[in-house]
């Protein structure tokens, strides 16, 4: 079993490591940013009390660090064992289709929330007049982290290396731990806005 395992995975490299921490940290750590901005204005006060300004701040940090993340994969995988995964042409063209079906999930997600949208805008008071219902939302409650995900699953394929799969696996549990404190949140904080103009219109 062991011997099985180390064929598909080495654990001993340090960039699976860095891999592994990156993976876990951006999304905590913007939770945890978030729900501070949501109750302190810490990044709002920063920016002078201009929220949308604190806000393309923080999305130009969480774009970074996804952009650290991905290399820091593709560092892991390059240093990983090699095994045939898949047979030809299927080792290409599944890869590919993924990566570019994942990555339609993540592009039009981006372009349906809007800079603000996609990047915890609602925890800076900047919130959606209406949910977004359109494609992808159609298709998929978190198009982002599932296209995300796929495009973690094709680039592992593209390099056969069966590493970047179990990689793939944790970021989605990653993925799914984070949901079951951001869905809630955010639902908190349209909840709050609907009951305040609920209030108003008594008022009226």
């Amino acid at each position: 079993m062991a011997s099985s395992l180390a064929s598909i995975i080495d654990l001993s490299k340090p960039s699976l490591h860095a891999c592994i921490a990156s993976i876990a940290f951006n999304p905590t750590a913007w939770n945890i940013v978030a729900r501070n901005e949501y109750r302190n204005k810490t990044i709002t006060s920063i920016f002078g009390g201009n929220a949308r300004y604190g806000c393309y701040f923080l999305a130009l940090c969480i774009f970074s660090a996804g952009l650290l993340r991905d290399s820091l994969y593709h560092r892991a995988l390059l240093e990983q064992p090699r095994t045939k995964i898949l047979p030809e042409p299927l080792d290409t063209l599944v890869p590919a289709a993924l990566f570019i079906v994942g990555q339609t999930f993540v592009i039009t997600s981006t372009w349906a929330l809007g800079i603000t949208g996609t990047f915890l805008g609602d925890y800076f008071g900047i919130l959606m007049d209406h949910r977004v219902e359109g494609f992808p939302f159609n298709v998929l409650r978190d198009p982002m982290y599932v296209g995300s995900t796929m495009s973690f699953a094709a680039t592992a394929l593209w390099y056969e290396r069966p590493a970047g799969l179990l990689i793939t696996a944790y970021v989605y549990i990653v993925y799914l731990i984070a949901l079951q404190f951001e869905g809630p949140f955010t639902d908190m904080i349209y909840s709050k806005r609907e009951a305040a103009r609920a209030e108003s219109k008594k008022e009226l």
